[in-house]
Order: C-alpha cells, then structure tokens, then sequence
C-alpha cells in the first residue's frame, strides 16, 4: 500500500485522507488500518525511551488512542505523520513523568567528555540504542529528548518537572555512560 504522507494533489483525495476521514467518523476499519500503517515508525519512536516491550506498547496503544480522539483536529497541513508522532510524544512524555521518580534534584558538576572516534565508529545502530536503552530511566530520557529530538533543557524540564540544571546533569552523565560503555566494548578498527 502506498500512500503520500505530505503532499497531497488539490482536487484529488489521497488514500490517506481517506484514512483520515473515516478515522474522524468514528470507523473502526480505518482506525485499524491507520494504526497497522504507522504502528513500526510510531513504535520506534517510544521504544527509544521505552525499552520494555509490553510498557512501550501501551504507550503507544495510549498515543494511538489519542490521535484518534483528536483526529478530527487534523487539518491536512503538513505532515500527518508529524503530526501522528506529536501526539504519540506526548504520551512517552507523560509516561515518564509518571513513572520515574527524582529522588532528589543534582546540579550539573562535570564536563561532557567525547568519546574517541575509534570506538563510535565500530558500533552499529542497534548496538548503540541497546546502550541508550541500558541507561537509567531519568537519564535515557533527558538523553533521548535533548539528542534525539532536539528539545532545549528548559523544554525538557517542564515536560519532565525537573529543573534545568538537573536536565544538563542527566545529559552529561549519559554521555559519560555511554562513553565508559563504549570503550568497554574495546571496539578494534583497522586503520
């Protein structure tokens, strides 16, 4: 199945809109269609702050039912998709509110250190979101939101209701996990 998720022809409804549409009527065939159609890219967005498959399922199940509830406020500008994975965000974005708790708030004390190129080099990518997935909750999260989506620390602390300061910690410890994870790996590459 084929379908444009970001441009559409004026004058012609695409197979997507369609989707669209009768998810909007309430229509449980296109509901389950929409669902089967982004449910990998959707997955992999919560599975990089999820790393249990049954809590990452219901995360998305939750971001899913979201989506259909307010489906109807789509507009057809832009990117269905992006707007898809917003909302499917916001449910990872609760979820981890709700379930990691911050014993106490640390400010940030140490500088973040680079890996040596050597070692980043030799590891594929589902070697290093396995790392990632390794790291505390509170730090995979802060990690996944400032690297992988690109959120400030101030955005990061009203998601998480932490402060900024614990954001930039949480960041700088990942880094220096993933780090010592790395050269534990004692990756050797051929120069």
């Amino acid at each position: 199945m084929s379908l444009s998720l970001a441009y559409t022809v004026p004058g012609h409804t695409s197979e997507l809109e369609e989707l669209i549409r009768g998810c909007a009527r309430n229509e449980r065939s296109a509901q389950e269609r929409l669902y089967h159609l982004f449910y990998p890219r959707m997955m992999g967005v919560v599975r990089r702050y999820i790393d249990e498959e049954m809590q990452a399922e219901e995360v998305l199940n939750n971001g899913f039912l979201r989506a259909f509830q307010k489906i109807g406020q789509y507009t057809f500008q832009g990117s269905f998709e992006g707007w898809l994975r917003k909302i499917v965000f916001h449910a990872v974005s609760d979820f981890v509110k709700q379930n990691i708790r911050y014993k106490e708030k640390i400010m940030l004390v140490e500088k973040d250190q680079l890996i040596h190129k050597d070692h980043a080099e030799g590891l594929y990518y589902n070697q290093l979101l396995s790392l990632v997935q390794s790291l505390p909750d509170a730090t995979r999260a802060v990690f996944n939101l400032y690297i992988m989506e690109g959120f400030s620390h101030k955005e990061i602390g009203k998601m998480l209701g932490i402060s900024e300061g614990t954001s930039k910690w949480h960041l700088s410890e990942g880094r220096r996990m993933l780090k010592d994870k790395i050269e534990k790996l004692e990756l050797h590459l051929k120069k």
